[in-house]
């Protein structure tokens, strides 16, 4: 047994952040048509499942605009060069079809209060919301903004971005750092009156301005909590908080408070646990002299310990290679040292990368420097604590069952179903081990042996292995995880062995679609020599009615049939075994009172491709003791 590694860690959060506002990263530019829209979306997510991300934040309502067809705000600008203009299809609709397609997680990223980025209201489509409720808006450095202050105001913006949350199948809602406006020198943020109508009880403007967005945070997180549990909400603020010269619960750094300057109070936001995961903004270099990476890093660690909010790490990867920068920048191994540093401390559960334009340039190779150090393996998504509760019975998704492994040109085919009558699964995890030994039980705590993730298409689903070595021989399995990210445990082993031709598969009792029987048959797991969690028994009877076991044969040829059964001195000492071959039936009795716990040859035989019933165990057969159906294995041989 191994021990497992946390610089392979099975789950970790992977994001790549992909910008709307201004057309940072997509679409590339405003007016493309809409299947040129559409192929460089698809070319973004192809990009983050090569790079093994399982997540991508994707900035839906950039300026008080959507890229959905919302009932509050104009189509964005973004889209079509034209606010208010539609753009031919439903971007977001498209967008989560297409990321959940490969499995990726969707954190719809909305920014609150920014109206537009410069300050003229006349350019903004004639019933855009601000034009309609001009006292609702603030000019501030030549920007529009809404006024955090008015209730009426913090009621429209979350009656906005729900309307995506109920709308669509997004995972979660994310916001960035985009609160109160960051100071400018000379400016005033002309919130006056709002304080005079709504701030009694405050004894200063910035308690009361903190309190406003307090409020949005906690009102906007109940909400999601009554329209649709599972999505998760997260927050990607400015990365200090307060410096420990100011408060004493603060970091030890020496740079712009966002508690003071953008009165986001993101430490309470996380004790009062509002949110689900927290993404600071740690965007300096490990040794910073005014806010080292590392203390950060401890800090929030710090922060986010005893309470259920994830703690993900915002990466600056604008900046390597990028002249001007600090020259840490120009070193391609600072980003894989921070993911490094996250070793020591396991609060960390992931990484978001900023921007998308700035991963696909991988300037300096520093991108690919953290990819081939941190994310070699694929990862699950980490279990979203804070949502979801309690998994209520039968809500997480029983074992999937391995229908086929086949060798193929390309690699090894494999193939699987959802258990019928139970919780349909979101996405299967698929694991290959070396050898056919039974996997180490520590294999399944790193992702050593994860092979890939897939989505659920409902009743099961299909990979082909391209990493497959020709003729080596492997255990394949596969477990299911629901939206929370919960995994069952993993379905029946298949056991490709070594052989440009090999085949080998089980059927359990348990297996989906692989296993019928009449009511006759009971059902027990009393014996400590069973497969899986339990079999079948019965009563010898001069009666037709076998216990039947279906496999897909993947061609003509010769085969090796193995029973698995418990053993008990009141066991049937003759339980015919029936092979369905190419020549006819084939019965072999099994002695089921001895030689349990433990695979056991029934012979080869010669069988036809195609799937059906192959084995049974017949109930004809003299008294004698109770006849038992647990699990078959059959192994090509020629």
């Amino acid at each position: 047994m191994s021990t497992p590694s946390t610089a392979i860690p099975k789950r970790q959060f992977r994001g790549l952040w992909l910008a709307t506002v201004a057309n940072l990263d997509w679409p590339s530019r405003p007016g493309l048509a809409p299947d040129a829209q559409q192929a460089e979306l698809r070319d973004w997510l192809v990009l983050a499942r090569r790079l093994r991300c399982n997540a991508v934040v994707v900035q839906i309502r950039p300026s008080a605009d959507a890229l959905w067809p919302s009932p509050y705000e104009p189509w964005s600008a973004v889209l079509t060069g034209q606010q208010g203009r539609h753009p031919g299809y439903d971007p977001l609709g498209v967008l989560v079809a297409e990321a959940h397609a490969r499995n990726l997680e969707l954190h719809a990223w909305c920014n609150p209060y920014r109206v537009a980025n410069h300050a003229d209201p006349t350019r903004l489509v004639a019933d855009h919301p601000a034009r309609r409720h001009p006292e609702w808006v603030i000019t501030y450095a030549g920007r529009l903004y809404f006024d955090p202050g008015q209730p009426a105001v913090r009621s429209f913006v979350q009656d906005a971005m729900i309307d995506a949350v109920a709308r669509y199948d997004i995972d979660a809602l994310h916001w960035d750092d985009y609160f109160y406006p960051y100071p400018v020198d000379g400016q005033t943020f002309a919130d006056q009156a709002s304080f005079a109508a709504y701030g009694a009880g405050f004894d200063s403007l910035a308690a009361w301005r903190r309190h406003n967005v307090d409020l949005l945070v906690a009102q906007t997180s109940d909400r999601l909590r009554a329209v649709k549990p599972w999505v998760r909400f997260g927050i990607s603020p400015f990365g200090i908080w307060r410096n420990a010269a100011t408060d004493p619960l603060g970091s030890r750094t020496n740079g712009l408070q966002s508690y003071d300057a953008i009165h986001a109070d993101s430490r309470r936001w996380v004790r009062e646990q509002w949110i689900d995961y927290i993404a600071p903004q740690l965007y300096w270099h490990l040794g910073h002299p005014a806010a080292d990476y590392a203390e950060l890093v401890r800090w929030w660690s710090a922060t986010v310990s005893g309470t259920s909010v994830e703690l993900l790490v915002g990466q600056s990867t604008y900046r390597v290679g990028v002249a001007g920068q600090d020259p840490a920048w120009q070193d391609p191994a600072e980003l894989s040292r921070h993911l490094t540093l996250h070793h020591s401390y396991p609060q960390v559960h992931g990484d978001l990368q900023f921007s998308g334009k700035d991963v696909r340039a991988d300037r300096l190779g520093g991108v690919s420097r953290l990819v081939a150090d941190h994310y070699a393996r694929p990862a699950l998504v980490p279990v979203a604590a804070g949502r979801g509760g309690v998994p209520a019975p039968g809500s997480t998704p029983p074992p999937p069952a391995i229908t086929a492994a086949t060798r193929t040109p390309t690699g090894v085919r494999l193939g699987w179903l959802a258990a019928t009558g139970a919780a349909v699964p979101t996405a299967y995890a698929l694991y290959r081990c070396p050898g056919t030994d039974a996997a180490d039980p520590t294999a399944f705590d790193d992702a050593r042996h994860l092979l890939a993730t897939v989505r659920s298409t409902g009743t099961g689903g299909s990979f082909t292995d391209a990493t497959a070595a020709p003729g080596s021989a492997y255990t394949y399995l596969v477990t299911a995880l629901d939206r929370q990210h919960r995994e069952s445990p993993a379905g029946p082993a298949r056991v490709l062995a070594a052989g440009s031709d090999a085949f080998s598969v089980i059927v359990d009792n348990r297996t989906p679609h692989g296993f019928t029987a009449s009511a006759a048959w009971g059902t027990s797991s009393w014996s400590a020599g069973r497969y899986g969690t339990d079999y079948r028994f019965t009563s010898p009877q001069p009666v037709s009615d076998p216990a039947w076991f279906t496999v897909t044969v993947p061609a003509a040829g010769s085969y090796r049939v193995d029973v698995w059964h418990p053993a008990a001195s009141g066991y049937h000492p003759a339980a015919p075994h029936l092979v369905q071959t190419t020549t006819g039936l084939v019965s072999r009795p099994v002695d089921q009172r001895t030689g349990g716990g433990r695979w056991r040859e029934l012979g080869v035989f010669a069988l036809a491709a195609g799937r059906r019933p192959v084995v049974g165990v017949s109930r004809w057969a003299p008294a004698g003791g109770h006849i038992v159906a647990d699990a078959v294995r059959l192994t090509r041989v020629g």
